[in-house]
């Protein structure tokens, strides 16, 4: 059985020299048989924003717990958190003080009808390319270009390529 509540507060979240610490997962499946990659973007709970799903990483919780929970509580998605795409430096809009946030590439294996946000936010999957477009912050953004470039690495033609000093003059 699942709980239906998001955690709430933030007495019990982590902060590693006065800097809250944050996680959230780029939530993503494969759309069809011809293998077309989706990631889920949420509204922020004022709707005016579209992002990935993170909040708090809370003191009872590894981070790739806290990464599971914030998908499920906000994106209503449960699946495989998989390795860290890195570790970014942020000013929060609203409190103006700074956050470190990490991020995580999820393989949705399910998606809920009922999660603890449910009235909070929308969720939409879209390409990538339409995700990077919508996405307000810019943190997101660098890391979807991370995941996007380990889930679609360089061809060996294209990294000849790419590591050649060809002259062409």
């Amino acid at each position: 059985m699942m709980c239906l509540v998001s955690r709430s507060g933030r007495d019990l979240q982590r902060y590693d020299m006065g800097r809250r610490l944050v996680v959230g997962c780029i939530p993503y499946r494969y759309k069809n048989e011809n293998g077309e990659l989706e990631v889920l973007v949420i509204s922020s709970q004022k709707g005016h924003a579209m992002m990935f799903p993170k909040g708090g990483w809370e003191l009872d919780e590894s981070v790739e717990e806290a990464a599971s929970r914030e998908c499920f509580e906000e994106a209503g998605v449960v699946g495989i958190v998989e390795c860290e795409l890195g570790k970014w430096m942020f000013k929060s809009k609203s409190q103006g003080i700074y956050h470190e946030g990490y991020m995580f590439p999820m393989l949705v294996a399910e998606q809920l009808e009922l999660w603890p946000e449910k009235n909070l936010r929308q969720r939409v999957w879209m390409k990538v390319e339409e995700a990077r477009e919508v996405c307000q912050s810019w943190w997101m953004k660098e890391a979807l270009d991370v995941f996007v470039e380990r889930i679609n690495p360089p061809t060996f033609i294209e990294q000849d390529f790419l590591n050649s000093s060809v002259d062409i003059s």
